[in-house]
């Protein structure tokens, strides 16, 4: 049972096809004591997986939900049969996109309003993240939310690393390089900040590599370029993401294609990347185990070394060198391999990595001798979520004091 004294923060990040979620109570700073997943949303495969710290308790079960639209319903019936909402002092959401909106800030039915206004940003995410914001509403009305924009922590982007080679009129209407992940690497950085201080105000490249994937380039702490835009689907390759390409390709597909605009965003966010150039799979793991026998895993690989490589060498440019270099994210952290090529060819950049203690993923993967430190540090976005919903609740009630 908890404490009377007890308070909890409940952290969403909700996805296309998968809602992480994690409760933590608030002591010094946040312990998670309840965490999981939802996943494959809206297929046949969809199971919940869980991990309850308070009684031990760890498993993965089939969930049933008729349509899509029902896991946020789902998602809170299951957080009532093991938690007192009483207990429960704010819900923070990850937000991939706010446009104008980049500081974390409290739900209201204005900022509402502008993220029904600009879900065309991003089909992926922010109807999922909307849909979960607006059932917590209803069932629990006085219940402080925050939205934690993942754009954040690139608000301190020079202004050259925020235009865009179009018409300036689109520039006034918001329409620039916003850059995402940041709530990855904003923990990230606290993260490195307490291994070597001095190194995390030094110059600093984070890769934060998932089904998601994207660059940032950090110095003296600050965000001052990063690979991905306007919308998560630019900079490199990704899961089922293109990246970057030539964009007279869009005008020539919808051509010659008969593309619709949505058939074309679909082909773009859900076709391509590792998953186009494959032709088999999404996913790092098992293109890897096909290398031996499939030229086009190979290639889908190989494609996503070389592009890993041109964004740290443009950062080093951006830069003026490079101190640190991050992998996180679930190919950063788990793939020995991609990190052995990505850096296999940067030894001119003063990167040279430790084999074995890279095939162990160890913490420290560069040898001593290597000018540049090259680390593995496993991300937390649902902690980020918490620590800045817990910094904006309690400046809330000082406020309301």
């Amino acid at each position: 049972m908890a404490a009377a004294t007890d308070q909890y923060v409940l952290a969403i990040n909700g996805g296309s096809s998968s809602i992480r979620f994690a409760v933590y109570r608030i002591e010094i700073e946040p312990i998670r004591i309840l965490g999981g997943k939802i996943e494959r949303i809206g297929s046949p495969e969809q199971h919940l997986v869980f991990h309850d710290v308070r009684g031990k308790d760890q498993r993965t079960q089939r969930v049933d939900m008729p349509t899509a639209g029902s896991a946020a319903v789902f998602l809170l019936d299951w957080l009532e049969r093991r938690l007192d909402f009483n207990t429960v002092r704010a819900v923070g959401h990850r937000v991939v996109h706010g446009l104008q909106h980049v500081e974390s800030q409290t739900v209201t039915p204005e900022l509402l309003r502008d993220l029904h206004g600009i879900v065309a940003l991003d089909w992926d995410h922010l109807p999922r993240e909307i849909e979960l914001i607006e059932e917590f509403r209803r069932r629990y009305p006085q219940l402080l939310q925050v939205a934690c924009f993942d754009t954040a922590f690139h608000r301190t982007l020079p202004r050259l690393a925020q235009l865009l080679p179009i018409p300036r009129r689109f520039d006034a209407l918001g329409i620039r390089r916003y850059g995402f992940h940041g709530l990855s690497y904003a923990y990230l950085m606290q993260c490195l900040t307490q291994i070597n201080p001095q190194r995390a105000q030094g110059r600093v490249i984070l890769a934060h590599m998932g089904n998601g994937v994207s660059m940032a380039a950090v110095k003296g702490g600050a965000s001052i370029d990063t690979s991905m835009g306007f919308t998560p689907t630019g900079g490199l390759l990704m899961g089922t993401r293109s990246g970057d390409f030539d964009p007279g390709l869009m005008c020539y597909l919808m051509q010659s294609e008969g593309l619709s605009l949505e058939q074309f965003s679909h082909l773009i966010n859900h076709e391509s990347g590792l998953l186009g150039v494959s032709e088999s799979s999404a996913d790092m793991r098992d293109l890897l185990e096909r290398e031996m026998e499939d030229v086009r895993a190979v290639e889908a690989v190989a494609l996503f070394c070389y592009q890993a490589r041109k964004w740290i060498g443009a950062y080093a440019a951006v830069l003026n060198g490079i101190d640190t270099l991050v992998f996180s994210g679930g190919i950063g952290e788990n793939q020995p391999l991609v990190r052995a090529r990505i850096c296999d060819e940067l030894a001119f950049l003063g990167i040279v990595l430790d084999a074995e203690c890279n095939a162990a993923s160890e913490g420290l993967i560069s040898v001593p001798a290597s000018r540049v430190e090259v680390r593995v540090i496993a991300t937390d976005e649902e902690w980020m979520v918490a620590t800045t919903t817990w910094l904006l609740a309690g400046k809330q009630q000082g406020a309301s004091a």
